[in-house]
């Protein structure tokens, strides 16, 4: 099973004024920090090493989540302290420091997912490309689509409904695999930058593959965000 990249280090300013005093990821859901349930659920998967990004009131993260081995996981930190880099540039960071995996599930520090892993690196090996990233048919119903999905390749603009055409009814699902040869052929050295940018300019280039998934996505960086998880795990 691959490692797991977690993107962990933003400021959550939507869940204000919760994340004035706390990290977004150690959030309270049904009782516990949210990072309890999504790496509990990263170790039921198979995965066993963690790369955790961290910036804002990283110690406070470092001081809940520990080295992981209580999940069942070997998690290691990437720190940006008060100097965030954005989600690429916090990659390439990691790259940086010789922390960051070859190839790694990439996985924002808010969601909360159901797809089965095993078939997402599969699906990946299968297509020989440099990224894939999951999909659900969304039709504007939980946010803007922002992606199209056809003959197996993924069109992804995080910024741009339109893309010329394209059947934009997908959106992004929240996880992707990635490798380290395409953040350091993207940025250089200490270089910052919006992941959405890199998967962007891997979709016009067909170099993205796609998996499409049937469930919805749960996550919490709106507060209606955490209404809903927290039912779907009371009726769970």
């Amino acid at each position: 099973m691959l490692p797991c990249v977690v993107l962990a280090g933003g400021m959550g300013t939507r869940m204000r004024p919760a994340t004035e005093s706390i990290p977004k990821v150690l959030i309270p859901v049904a009782g516990r920090p949210f990072a309890e349930l999504q790496l509990e659920w990263l170790a039921a998967q198979g995965v066993e090493r963690v790369v955790y990004s961290v910036g804002y009131r990283s110690a406070m993260v470092r001081d809940a989540l520990g080295d992981g081995r209580r999940f069942g996981l070997d998690l290691v930190y990437v720190d940006e302290a008060d100097d965030l880099r954005g989600t690429g540039g916090a990659l390439r960071l990691a790259a940086d420091i010789g922390v960051l995996p070859e190839a790694y599930f990439l996985l924002y520090g808010d969601s909360y997912l159901s797809v089965d892993l095993a078939a997402v690196e599969q699906a990946w090996r299968a297509s020989a490309l440099p990224a894939l990233m999951t999909v659900l048919r969304n039709d504007g119903r939980w946010d803007r689509s922002n992606a199209s999905l056809e003959s197996g390749r993924v069109l992804y603009d995080k910024h741009n409904a339109e893309m010329h055409g394209a059947r934009v009814q997908w959106i992004d699902y929240g996880l992707s695999v990635l490798t380290a040869d395409a953040v350091r052929a993207w940025l250089p050295p200490g270089g910052r930058g919006d992941v959405a940018d890199l998967f962007h300019d891997l979709s016009t280039a067909r170099r993205l593959a796609g998996y499409e998934v049937d469930e919805r996505f749960y996550e919490i960086g709106s507060p209606e965000g955490l209404h809903d998880l927290e039912a779907h795990l009371r009726q769970a």
